[in-house]
């Protein structure tokens, strides 16, 4: 069953602090799941937000966010593991929630002010922000407002001691969006 399989996973390496942050790995997909539901987001897009990390646990990267010396890619390793389980609107959002930073940062002045100073390294790593024709393929995604959604809970969802509902609050969604196309 998916759900076990996922509550497992997040059990057994979730509890690890996240890459400079003030919350674990398990602790910021919650987070960004609650802030996703709270902004009216789909089931899809509430449980790509809760998973939208899961390549991090996944391929784990070094704890000390000092010690990369280059992107992980975690988004497209977590995007193919998730296509295997879910349809694409949960895992299209997963593959394209960093490409939604870079086009953030690229197309919104105040954007790069919310971004953690981990978020501010990472994002160096990973391109920098977007170019012209980098924002106008992004923007021919079709998951692509979703991803952008999906990036500014992710954002959010960085807060030490903020209370959230727990994974097994998730297994019904999980079940019920696991398997088929969506």
């Amino acid at each position: 069953m998916h759900a076990d399989d996922i509550i497992a996973l997040y059990s057994r390496r979730g509890s690890s602090l996240y890459f400079g942050e003030p919350v674990t790995v398990a602790e910021h997909g919650l987070q960004a799941a609650y802030f996703a539901r709270t902004a009216g987001a789909s089931d899809a897009l509430v449980l790509a937000a809760l998973l939208h990390d899961v390549g991090h646990l996944i391929d784990l990267a070094p704890d000390d966010i000092a010690q990369w010396d280059s992107d992980a890619h975690h988004e497209i390793i977590g995007s193919r593991w998730l296509s295997s389980r879910f349809g694409p609107k949960v895992y299209e959002p997963v593959r394209l929630h960093v490409p939604a930073k870079r086009y953030l940062c690229a197309t919104d002045a105040n954007y790069a002010r919310v971004l953690s100073a981990a978020s501010v390294q990472t994002l160096k790593l990973q391109g920098g922000p977007m170019s012209r024709e980098e924002i106008e393929s992004f923007e021919h995604e079709p998951y692509h407002r979703d991803a952008v959604l999906l990036r500014r809970c992710d954002d959010q969802g960085k807060v030490s001691g903020l209370r959230t509902p727990g994974f097994e609050n998730y297994r019904d969604l999980i079940g019920h969006l696991s398997g088929g196309p969506m």
